[in-house]
């Protein structure tokens, strides 16, 4: 095999096919990206680790066709590393060269025959716009569990009715809730899956800004499995198993109490009161008429507070909250003010995004966090 290929283009593939490399693969040939150079002047990249793959195509000069197998995170480091020149490969025997400009390489090669059938793409599903899918994305996997024992709620549940596709996702102290319109490939069409949060964000952050991106999905025929395209790039994962907690009831029907603050200032206010919270220490908001009192800290500790303006309908409320889940929530709304909803001081507390302070609140997006119980 051999070929030349702009160094630019290497690198972005070679990056794309070898992110979800397993850092403890289960066999040394998984730890491998598959390079396939054919006549017609196009370089494939894969990679693949029985759950997730990566796919991706670049144009190249291929002088000899052929097939190898070699380590995906070293190629990528190299390529990352390599002068802004054209890139030279040619396999001799075991090894294969990697030559650009004055650098050389002699990487080891993998037997390729060792190497698993990659996943066929689904039938396409629905097309979505890349930029919303990234917003989305962002916004519902800040409240994924990273708890790998908890395996399903290190997911995201895609719900698809017709036009509409609906995100969530819990990790047992927040829930985040996001809606937004595709193009599905039957007008009809009703489904979920449970997709890793982690698959989700690689795919959006890499896929987001190419465009258009094609899904397709395969739920309840053989393996369970949805796959992306853009761009020249395709991802297979597999779906995660089992049944997802039914956490859309967590919603209240009725808030009695709401309250509204601009966002950015409330965001800078409590970071730096958070300045003073120990680790686990709950930073409270003391809601009354025309204000919100910031505070952390107590007694001989370090302690801190801020006042904001904000809108108050209802009776006085004060409730306590984790920093890090608040700023999350906080952060993820990308509106000027926020709306705070509340049934009860001890029961999860709604936030949702209105761009003005007597404007009428969104429900595309909706962050619900549990508050901290604490002694008045």
């Amino acid at each position: 095999m051999k070929f030349r290929v702009e160094r630019d283009v290497l690198t972005e593939a070679v990056t794309w096919t070898a992110r979800t490399l397993p850092a403890r693969p289960p066999a040394p040939v998984l730890s491998g990206v598959r390079i396939e150079a054919t006549q017609e002047g196009v370089v494939k990249l894969a990679s693949f680790d029985y759950e997730v793959s990566a796919r991706g195509e670049i144009p190249a000069e291929v002088t000899e066709p052929g097939t190898i197998l070699v380590s995906g995170r070293l190629l990528a480091e190299i390529a990352k590393a390599l002068p802004h020149k054209p890139v030279d490969f040619t396999v001799d025997g075991t090894k294969v060269s990697v030559v650009c400009g004055a650098s050389r390489f002699s990487l080891l090669t993998m037997p390729v025959e060792e190497y698993p059938t990659l996943p066929t793409m689904p039938e396409l599903t629905g097309v979505v716009d890349g930029s919303e899918l990234s917003a989305a994305v962002s916004q519902v996997t800040v409240a994924a569990s990273r708890d790998d024992t908890l395996p399903l709620l290190t997911g995201v549940r895609i719900e698809i009715e017709g036009e509409k596709v609906t995100l969530l996702a819990t990790d047992r102290y927040r829930l985040a809730l996001r809606e937004m319109t595709w193009r599905p490939s039957a007008p009809d069409m009703s489904t979920v899956a449970l997709v890793r949060a982690r698959t989700l964000n690689d795919v959006s952050k890499s896929l987001g800004p190419v465009g258009d991106v094609n899904v397709a999905l395969s739920v309840g025929e053989g393996v369970d499995l949805i796959g992306f395209e853009a761009g020249g790039r395709q991802t297979t994962s597999l779906l995660v198993d089992g049944d997802y907690p039914h956490v859309r009831r967590l919603f209240p029907d009725e808030t009695p109490i709401h309250a509204v603050v601009a966002t950015q200032p409330l965001i800078d206010a409590a970071r730096r009161v958070a300045l003073v919270a120990e680790r686990n220490t709950p930073i409270r908001l003391n809601f009354s008429e025309g204000q919100v009192v910031l505070d952390a800290g107590q007694g001989d500790d370090a302690q801190a507070s801020e006042v904001l303006e904000s809108t108050l309908v209802g009776e006085d409320i004060s409730v306590a909250f984790n920093p890090q889940f608040l700023l999350d929530g906080l952060n993820a709304l990308g509106t000027d003010f926020v709306r705070l909803s509340f049934t009860h001081p001890n029961k999860p507390v709604e936030f949702t995004g209105q761009e003005s302070l007597d404007g009428e609140d969104s429900k595309h997006y909706r962050y619900l966090l549990v508050p901290i119980r604490f002694a008045n």
